[in-house]
C-alpha cells in the first residue's frame, strides 16, 4: 500500500495542472485507506508545481530500478 511521504508516479497527463505521465510526486495525505491520495509535485529546486487529489488508479509506486527524468514545466 502507498503511504504518506512515499514517492509515486503519475499514470496520466493532467494538462490543467501542468503535469505529465511519468511525473514523480510525494504523497502528503492518504484518503479512505488508499482509495485516493493528495500528491505534491515539485520542481527539482523544490518549488511546488501542483498539489492534486488523485484516485488510486492515477498513480503507482516508484519501482527500485527506475530513474528520474527531468523536463521543463510549461
Amino acid at each position: 500500500m502507498i503511504a504518506e511521504m512515499d514517492l509515486v508516479v503519475l499514470k496520466r497527463d493532467l494538462p490543467a495542472e501542468r503535469l505529465a505521465t511519468g511525473d514523480v510526486g510525494t504523497v502528503v495525505l492518504v484518503h479512505r485507506q488508499g482509495a485516493g491520495y493528495e500528491v505534491e509535485f515539485t520542481t527539482l529546486s523544490g518549488d511546488t508545481v501542483a498539489v492534486v487529489t488523485l484516485d488510486a488508479s492515477d498513480v503507482r509506486p516508484v519501482e527500485s530500478r527506475e530513474i528520474v527524468h527531468a523536463r521543463a514545466v510549461t
